[in-house]
């Protein structure tokens, strides 16, 4: 006998549609969370060793992500903003701040990647301590701060993908229109007593005016 082919219903679809949302969302939340916090902590961690030399020899030097590039913190912020601005638009606007939050995630890479051999900031405090300009670092070494600060930046721009891919299935915040971009309707104030003064003082508490027709 024949095996029979089980063929899917609408119900079914849009069953495997909401579970697809919802694990997307969740991943896409996780990601971009804990890829902003990593590139934010990375960038204050050491990035980068090295000596001056000055009058009475070695002066040993180090900077911190943050003095290397701001690049990375920077947009770090931006795409956790991101993340949460995708929740409050909906359509072509979802879209947009989607792209927005892969961007972010992008860049943290790679602004994160070309500080990992930087030397910009540790030559300019070799001129510091030297007090010659022309001055540049010794025995130049680098930590691994600037890797795991570019994998932070893979965090959200997995994110940012996540959106762009499964953002129209992910709930949006509540706002003054329905689903169908209809206004909802307005609540009737409840009616006042007039010789009842708790009544009063709840109309006025609600912004209503008490002595009104």
């Amino acid at each position: 006998m024949d095996a029979v082919t089980a063929v899917p219903t609408p119900r079914s679809e849009a069953a495997g549609s909401a579970r697809s949302g919802r694990l997307s969302l969740v991943a896409a939340l996780l990601c971009g969370a804990l890829g902003a916090a990593v590139a934010l902590l990375a960038t204050r961690q050491q990035w980068s060793e090295g000596t001056a030399t000055v009058a009475g020899g070695a002066f040993p030097l180090t900077a911190r992500g943050s003095d290397v590039t701001g690049v990375p913190a920077a947009l770090a912020v931006v795409g956790l903003a991101a993340l949460v601005a995708v929740f409050a638009v909906r359509r072509t606007g979802r879209l947009a701040v989607a792209a927005l939050l892969a961007l972010s995630g992008a860049g943290t890479v790679t602004a994160a990647l070309l500080g990992a051999s930087d030397s910009g900031a540790l030559d300019e405090k070799a001129a510091q301590a030297s007090g010659d300009t022309s001055a540049t670092v010794d025995a130049l070494s680098h930590t691994v701060w600037p890797y795991v600060a570019a994998a932070g930046g893979v965090l959200l721009l997995l994110a940012g993908l996540l959106a762009l891919r499964y953002g129209r299935l992910w709930p949006a915040m509540s706002g003054r229109y329905e689903r169908d971009g209809t206004p909802r309707a307005r609540r009737k104030p409840a009616s006042v007593d007039p010789d009842r003064p708790e009544d009063l003082w709840k109309a006025l508490d609600r912004g209503e005016d008490p002595t009104g027709a």
